[in-house]
């Protein structure tokens, strides 16, 4: 029993992609919650897909109380938060549903127009694939891992650093489930596209620039 969340904020002209991969999978998920966090650009998508959950959001929330609430919402065995820019392979649920473990990863394929943004990111650690870019995630954290719901929720997402800069909400998850015990299984297999491309560094450039000048 999987949750998938799809999180958007200036996403919405991307967002029928990953949803599309979301209904077209070969097990669908038990839920689809999708979530926009206060940009008000994906109004259009409940008409279009009816069929699966909304929170549209009136005012920004930030990542970390915008998922932390989310997952207080989720009610079934397992939780997968998505980018809405980002789409899952057709057959990503029925892999992951058969994964018995309290953080399952798995390998990525990394695309989109900026995808060799990522040798700056991460050298080193990727590999050409078909016209995009392989990422062995093996034992390795990642923004969307599923994770046994009950006890990410005793975790929550929470800052775990304090620069204001870089919230890591998912790591801190990460970290706190790692150190009650938590149970880690890999699926060896690319089953996230994420996508790189202009909006993941434009719509922060006011963020980083009001920080700046705070400094």
């Amino acid at each position: 029993m999987i949750t998938v969340v799809i999180a958007s904020y200036k996403y919405g002209h991307l967002a029928a992609h990953c949803i599309e991969s979301l209904l077209s999978q070969t097990q669908a998920p038990a839920r689809i919650l999708f979530v926009d966090d206060g940009a008000q650009d994906c109004r259009h998508l409940p008409v279009l897909y009816p069929d699966i959950e909304y929170i549209l959001r009136p005012h920004n929330l930030g990542t970390v109380d915008n998922f932390h609430d989310v997952l207080m919402r989720v009610d079934t065995e397992y939780v997968l938060f998505i980018g809405a820019d980002n789409w899952l392979r057709s057959d990503a649920i029925e892999l992951l549903s058969s994964a018995r473990a309290d953080i399952v990863t798995y390998d990525i394929v990394v695309t989109g127009e900026l995808k060799e943004e990522i040798h700056d990111r991460v050298p080193g650690e990727t590999k050409s694939h078909q016209g995009d870019l392989y990422w062995d995630r093996e034992g390795k954290h990642h923004g969307s891992m599923m994770y046994r719901t009950a006890l990410g929720q005793q975790v929550g997402y929470k800052r775990r650093y304090a620069d204001g800069v870089h919230p890591q909400e998912d790591w801190n998850l990460w970290d706190k489930m790692l150190e009650q015990g938590a149970t880690v299984a890999s699926l060896n297999e690319g089953l996230l596209f994420y996508r790189r491309h202009r909006e993941n560094f434009l719509k922060y450039d006011h963020l980083v620039e009001a920080l700046a000048e705070e400094v």
